[in-house]
C-alpha cells in the first residue's frame, strides 16, 4: 500500500505499515528505506506496539529518526470523530501527543480514519473542528479519509458533508481508493474534489471477492494489480 502526500519535503511514494503489518518497526523501516521508498506513513499502532515492548515515547522517535527514512504522515489514535465524554478526553489527549510527536519528527501531514465509533455527522463536524484547532497549534494538517464499512462516513458525500462543516483549512480529504472502490464511487468518484483540498492519496488494490460484515476489512491488494488498473485508466 502507497500514500502520495502533497509537500515537497520529499519524493512521492511513501510506504504505509499496514503493507507490512506485524513487522518489528525497526525493520519494517529498513525495509522502506532499502526499498526505494521516498518515505513511511506511521500509525499509531506502530507506537503502541512499542510501547507495549517496553519503549518510551522518546525511544520511538529516537528510532524513527535514526531510520534514515522521513515519516510523510503520521497517523493518529481512530475514534475521536464521534467518541463522547471520557473517552473523547482520552483520544484528544493522544491527538496532541501525535502532534507534538510528528513536530519532533518533522512531519507536516496528520491522517484519520473514523474508526470503530459511530454517531451523529453533525458531532463529527465539532470534533473534527476541535482537532483541526488543535493541529493548526502544531502548525500541522489533517487529513481525512472515509471508510467504506463505516456506519456513517462511508462515501465520499459524507466525507464532503464532514470537511466543509468543520470549515477547517487546514483539514482535507485522504482518498484512498480501496474505499472508493468498495464504496460504488469508482475510480474517477474522487474527480469534483478540488486538487488543493485532497492532503494525501492512498492506492491498494481491491480483491476479487471483498470480505463483508468486517469494519476494518484487510483483504487489500498490493498495488498495480490488474483490477486497479482497469478501475483507473483513463
Amino acid at each position: 500500500m502507497g500514500y502520495v502526500t502533497m509537500t515537497n519535503k520529499f519524493g512521492r511514494l511513501a510506504l504505509h505499515m499496514w503493507t507490512i503489518d506485524t513487522t518489528p518497526l525497526a525493520t519494517a523501516l529498513n525495509a522502506a528505506r532499502s526499498g526505494g521508498f521516498d518515505a513511511v506513513e506511521l500509525r499509531r499502532t506502530d507506537f503502541k506496539r512499542c510501547f507495549d515492548a517496553g519503549m518510551s515515547n522518546q525511544q520511538v522517535l529516537d528510532l524513527i529518526r535514526n531510520s534514515g527514512i522521513p515519516v510523510g504522515v503520521l497517523g493518529v489514535e481512530y475514534g475521536w470523530l464521534f467518541a463522547e465524554a471520557n473517552e473523547s478526553k482520552r483520544l484528544f489527549t493522544v491527538f496532541r501527543e501525535s502532534c507534538e510527536n510528528a513536530v519532533a519528527l518533522g512531519c507536516d501531514m496528520l491522517m484519520s480514519a473514523p474508526g470503530p465509533i459511530a454517531g451523529p455527522i453533525s458531532d463529527a463536524i465539532g470534533h473534527l473542528r476541535r482537532a483541526g484547532a488543535i493541529a493548526a497549534e502544531y502548525g500541522l494538517r489533517l487529513a481525512i479519509e472515509f471508510n467504506s464499512q463505516h456506519p456513517v462516513l462511508n462515501k465520499l458525500a459524507a466525507l464532503r458533508e464532514l470537511l466543509d462543516g468543520a470549515k477547517q483549512k487546514n483539514c482535507g480529504y485522504l482518498i484512498d481508493t480501496y474505499h472508493f472502490a468498495r464504496s460504488g464511487a469508482g475510480g474517477r468518484g474522487f474527480e469534483s474534489v478540488p486538487a488543493e483540498q485532497i492532503f494525501c492519496f492512498q492506492y491498494s488494490d481491491v480483491s476479487p471477492q471483498p470480505v463483508t460484515g468486517v469494519a476494518r476489512p484487510t483483504d487489500r491488494l498490493h498495488a498495480a494489480q490488474r483490477r486497479l488498473r482497469r478501475l483507473y485508466r483513463r
